[in-house]
């Protein structure tokens, strides 16, 4: 390849012409948009687009001369491939590290140098990390300005689908409900007011879906709510004549999704004005009224939708067992085309576990792209397949499977590793080394309320115990029928927040890793439900409940690593998975079941 014409270099330089007509010198370049979501709309994958970095976080910082990608450890092998020939330098940061890019900003541009980020991207919590440097260094912040619309051809437009009801009987609380509990937390706050922006925030809330971002069923808006009434931001068209009538009938009116600023600037003078800092963007904030006062404090919503109800709880139940039961059919046809010999490669494994999984009732789509990595693929945690680069499932090593769906009732995510030909000791070793993290975290139990960070430990410590580590977190929480990833909660090493507190109808990832960069990787993933424990004179106590359906291969597993209790744990859960899906299955896929669940002797 021809470097001098590498895309995101030819894209680089368009940028250095947009800057130099602005009067810019350096500009910022977030993974983020006007909502602060994880999986952006193509008009605000600008980070991407410039880059040719498409991991799903990162963040570019470009000057005159130089230009840098910061990237945690889930994507250093992915973004060493994809920066080639760029001229962008790779930042390797530790998972969770969100300032290395402003040192780098710091060294790299002079003081009275003029730096520019878009503000209606940049989150306001991070804002006052950025100003609090750029003026210690005496750089000039400019946020008034989008420098890369002037260099971005073709740039995409807002998205236009419709927006549609999640309904009863998956969904078990009216969106009245959902106001009055987020009003009752507004009440704690003093807040006569509430803006969110967040995309999920506002799906949980108004039991609305969409189809606005890959893999999450939301739509892109705002919602202002008041004491008695609240307004949806959202595109022309997007809401028909009748669900506005409905949703007038809550309370809630319809409004151009760009007139968001214009209602906070409108917002009476003695408003008092809810804002979660790590959840609105800048230009959002400056733009409510000078004389309104405003809190911030973490969004009502966003801890109330972490916790599911027992009726969410059952749905999310049967969720699994669709989606274990197309697994079975699945790993069925795997086993049964690797040994005819049959060509397969990472590519086909998307395909025939996704067409599996729209056989299912409940069905909607995947709640991310499937990572499907064979042997040195499967060391980079967040790997994609592409027709341009994929390998072939042939010869001897592990095939790593990540994946995940949305259902009406619930939304999934698993994990799993396969042996394909003949396993060496050290493949055995380092799969089950992970399997005694997946395994001790999942039978842990602690006092409610215990920080969530504080469990990550329990997970790593087998691995710790013999000098290895990985570089992601532990678990992240997950949504109802929302973002495959959520908060409060994360199993990570996260610094502690109070509202990371585990409570009651949480769900999260367990998901402990052993990657070796160029070889292998291994990674073992449930999700756990938080459910009551016997209490004690100590106080209220949880556990988990493992919600994930689907067989653990016993093939790869070094027996004498493994406890006799840590086997007992096994052969419980086989048998949960054999019982639960049984019924959903018949044929090979029922055949393969009953194999892949057959006790282990210990």
């Amino acid at each position: 390849m021809d470097t001098r014409t590498a895309p995101a270099r030819l894209r680089i330089a368009r940028l250095r012409e947009a800057m130099a007509a602005q009067g810019v010198d350096a500009v910022l370049v977030p993974s983020s948009d006007p909502h602060i979501s994880e999986y952006l709309p193509g008009r605000w994958q600008g980070r991407e687009w410039f880059s040719g970095f498409t991991g799903s976080m990162g963040t570019l910082v470009v000057t005159a001369t130089e230009a840098a990608l910061f990237a945690d450890s889930r994507y250093w092998t992915q973004a060493e491939a994809e920066l080639a020939g760029s001229g962008i330098a790779l930042v390797k940061i530790p998972t969770g590290s969100a300032t290395y890019h402003l040192d780098w900003i710091a060294e790299q541009v002079a003081r009275g140098q003029v730096l520019a980020v878009d503000g209606q991207v940049l989150g306001l919590a991070a804002a006052q990390q950025l100003r609090t440097v750029t003026e210690r260094a005496g750089i000039r912040l400019r946020t008034d300005l989008d420098v890369l619309d002037a260099a971005w051809a073709d740039r995409p437009t807002l998205p236009t689908a419709g927006i549609y009801e999640h309904v009863a009987p998956h969904a078990p609380v009216s969106r009245a409900a959902k106001l009055a509990q987020v009003r009752e937390g507004m009440a704690r706050h003093g807040a006569s007011h509430h803006f969110v922006s967040t995309v999920d925030d506002i799906a949980w809330i108004t039991n609305l879906r969409g189809a606005d971002v890959a893999y999450n069923p939301v739509f892109l808006a705002h919602l202002l709510i008041g004491p008695g009434s609240a307004t949806l931001f959202v595109g022309a068209g997007k809401v028909d004549t009748a669900l506005a009538a409905r949703l007038a009938a809550d309370g809630i009116a319809v409004d151009a999704y760009e007139r968001a600023p214009a209602a906070l600037a409108a917002l009476p003078a003695d408003a008092r004005l809810l804002v979660d800092p790590k959840r609105v963007t800048l230009g959002l904030r400056e733009a409510v009224a000078a004389g309104v006062a405003v809190v911030e404090a973490i969004n009502p919503s966003t801890l109330l939708k972490s916790r599911k109800t027992a009726e969410e709880a059952a749905f999310v139940r049967q969720a699994m067992e669709e989606d274990g039961a197309a697994m079975c059919a699945f790993y069925a046809w795997f086993e049964q085309a690797l040994a005819r010999g049959e060509a397969m490669t990472e590519l086909t494994i998307d395909e025939k576990l996704t067409a599996e999984r729209a056989k299912r009732p409940g069905f909607v789509g995947l709640s991310f792209p499937t990572i499907a990595g064979f042997n040195a693929n499967g060391a980079m945690p967040h790997y994609r397949a592409t027709p341009e680069s994929h390998a072939r499932i042939e010869g001897d090593g592990l095939l790593l499977i990540d994946s995940g769906a949305q259902y009406l009732g619930g939304t999934t995510d698993i994990t799993r590793v396969w042996p394909v030909g003949t396993l060496s000791a050290e493949h055995r070793r380092d799969y089950t080394l992970v399997l005694k993290g997946t395994l001790q975290l999942s039978r842990a139990r602690f006092p409610r309320g215990t920080p969530s960070p504080m469990l990550d430990a329990l997970a790593r410590a087998p691995l710790w115990a013999e000098s290895l580590e990985y570089g992601h977190g532990t678990g992240h929480g997950v949504g109802y029928f929302l973002a495959v990833h959520e908060g409060p909660q994360t199993i990570s090493k996260a610094v502690v927040e109070p509202q990371m507190a585990m409570e009651p109808g949480m769900i999260t990832s367990v998901e402990p890793g052993l990657y070796r960069p160029g070889r292998w990787g291994v990674r073992i993933e449930n999700l756990v439900l938080n459910v009551p424990a016997p209490s004690s004179e100590f106080g209220e106590f949880l556990e988990f409940e493992t919600l994930t359906l689907c067989p653990i291969d016993t093939r790869c597993i070094d027996m004498g690593l493994l406890r006799a209790d840590e086997i007992a744990w096994l052969n419980r859960y086989h048998a949960v998975v054999r019982e639960r899906l049984a019924p959903k299955v018949s044929g090979d896929a029922l055949a393969w079941l009953m194999a892949r669940t057959e006790p282990l002797a210990g």
